[in-house]
């Protein structure tokens, strides 16, 4: 159980409801999460409608945002968001060794631009004023400069879903772990430390 009240889509201004229910709908097996985001509707109509609008434009390569999520996911130890997308990225080609070790500096299975991605997603999360011009020059081998900026929005955007998650306690949905198993997930990745 959450730290807070969950919502439901009947609960929700009519302006908003359609977010709620799109995101519930089609986004992924979210729905704790959006539950608990509508406790503020300028909240689910702008977070929730970006993820939305993002995914409709899909400017993005998803394997390099799910690297990137999951990068930041292992790396901020959010139990919710590594079982979510932990699947979606062995869905992108990458074996389940591969996304348990991704935080290893030599971690097999990652080609360099999965390599640059993983990288950058580390850094934007620990160091984000010590990246050196050099990676921009790098990324802009793989990447347009509008790919470059949503990569960096969603790495960051990432790391707030995680405290938000894990602040609120926001538990994950029914079916969630047997599917990040069933592709190889660990249980381990969903132990999280606290001092």
């Amino acid at each position: 159980m959450p730290r807070v009240r969950e919502v439901q889509a009947h609960e929700v201004p009519e302006d908003v409801r359609p977010v709620y229910e799109r995101f519930a709908r089609d986004y992924g097996p979210f729905l704790n999460q959006v539950k608990v985001f509508a406790r503020r509707p300028p909240v689910l109509k702008h977070i929730m409608g970006l993820l939305l609008e993002l995914a409709d434009e899909a400017l993005l390569p998803k394997r390099s945002l799910e690297i990137a999520i999951v990068v930041v996911s292992k790396l901020n130890e959010c139990a919710y968001c590594v079982a979510h997308h932990t699947p979606r990225l062995v869905d992108q080609g990458l074996s389940a060794d591969t996304v348990a070790r991704i935080l290893e500096p030599d971690c097999p299975g990652l080609t360099p631009l999965d390599r640059l991605v993983r990288d950058y997603a580390v850094q934007v999360t620990t160091e984000p004023n010590r990246i050196r011009d050099g990676v921009f020059t790098e990324l802009r081998m793989h990447f347009t400069e509008e790919q470059i900026v949503e990569l960096t929005v969603r790495t960051a955007l990432c790391g707030f879903f995680n405290r938000v998650n894990d602040a609120l306690g926001i538990g994950l949905e029914d079916g969630v772990i047997e599917e990040m198993l069933a592709k190889g997930g660990r249980e381990e990745d969903l132990a999280v430390h606290h001092a």
